[in-house]
């Protein structure tokens, strides 16, 4: 009689316990105690009056769920508002909301790389966008990390359809992609340019307006951007912008447009009303990345080993796996809560503490996240 068939999952959980790469899930209660630098609540929104009250007040109106595909009846007007107001501050011509920035990223990646086409592709890119890569029916190819010759050698070996896809702040390292770079490779070659703006929307730009908007490529023909509303704006879901014959492309071709449930209308409401708070006081990203960078600072003045901050993640490597996890957990047990990165989750295979800054740090709060950081560490 043959054994189980899932005997290879019980070896592969035995592996990851041997070198020390177990996951757990941690459910927090609704008021931790925890100073909080592990979440991506970059402006401190989403526990903010305007933004619950917005979620509350949608999901009365709307009902709890968006009760079918977006092509159905999972659009609402509140989507559709969300969609000119979003285009409209980061400077697009169009948006389209999707039920996650993952699923945003997927979309964008397979309907814009067809059959014959070059997906080129940077090495540190986050796993959404990988996984797009995997699933367009294009040829990938994967280039050095932040690299425009890199980019221009792979575009030199093709002479179709290419686009060229990077995150525009790394979510690892919190480093910045050398987007005029990037979009004078492509233009050279006749490419796209496709980035992800997960971590740059809220922090980066003219009043949070994110990293194209920054360096003036925002509404570019040739330029098409994702964006997730779980981080700056406190809320979840996630949207492509780019011009109009773009989106309208992805209506009809992206699969996680097409066959996906849509956005809740809560989410939907709470991003709405985060972005208009953006807008009313921008100085929120300009705190956002003044946190990150004492944070940086002072932890290096400490002798830690930091990566600068672009945006608002701070990276600080640990030795190994094992004192990642270590360090961490001490963290945790003196009342701060961080980020521990550990292969295979970083394509470098080196273990980190990713720290992210928000907005609504007290002096007093950063303060005291240091103090905990470096008696951890001890």
């Amino acid at each position: 009689m043959s054994g189980s068939p899932f005997e290879w999952i019980d070896e592969q959980a035995r592996a990851r316990r041997r070198a020390g790469l177990v996951r757990t899930l941690r459910p927090r209660p609704a008021d931790s105690p925890l100073l909080d630098l592990a979440g991506n609540d970059y402006l401190g929104l989403a526990r903010h009056p305007e933004v619950i009250e917005a979620a509350a007040s949608a999901a009365r109106t709307w009902g709890a769920g968006a009760t079918g595909s977006r092509l159905v009846s999972g659009s609402t007007e509140l989507h559709a508002e969300l969609e000119r107001e979003l285009a409209e501050f980061c400077g697009f011509e169009s948006a389209l909301v999707f039920s996650s920035g993952y699923a945003a990223n997927l979309a964008a990646v397979t309907a814009l790389a067809p059959h014959g086409s070059l997906v080129v592709s940077d090495a540190g890119n986050h796993a959404s966008l990988i996984d797009g890569c995997r699933l367009a029916r294009g040829t990938t190819q994967v280039v050095a990390h932040a690299d425009p010759d890199a980019v221009r050698k792979a575009l030199g070996t093709h002479a179709g359809v290419a686009v060229v896809v990077s995150d525009t702040v790394f979510s690892v390292d919190g480093d910045a992609a050398p987007l005029t770079g990037l979009a004078t490779a492509c233009r050279e070659y006749g490419a796209a340019l496709l980035v992800d703006d997960a971590h740059g929307l809220g922090v980066l730009g003219d009043g949070g307006r994110g990293a194209p908007h920054a360096v003036g490529l925002a509404g570019a023909p040739d330029v098409v951007t994702t964006v997730t509303l779980s981080k700056s704006l406190g809320s979840q879901g996630g949207a492509v912008l780019g011009p109009a014959h773009i989106i309208d492309h992805l209506v009809n071709a992206a699969r996680t447009f097409i066959f996906d449930t849509g956005l809740a209308p809560a989410a939907a409401g709470a991003a709405l009303a985060a972005l208009r708070l953006l807008r009313r006081e921008p100085e929120r990203a300009t705190r956002a990345r003044a946190v990150a960078t004492t944070l940086h600072e002072r932890l290096t003045a400490e002798g830690l080993e930091a990566v600068r901050p672009d945006a608002a993640v701070v990276s600080v490597r640990a030795p190994s796996p094992e004192r990642a996890v270590r360090w961490a957990a001490d963290c945790r047990e003196a009342g701060l809560a961080v980020g521990c990165f550990r292969p295979p989750s970083v394509p470098d295979g080196i273990s980190r503490l990713r720290l992210t800054a928000r907005a609504d740090l007290t002096d007093g709060q950063l303060d005291r996240a240091v103090r905990l950081i470096i008696e951890a560490r001890r």
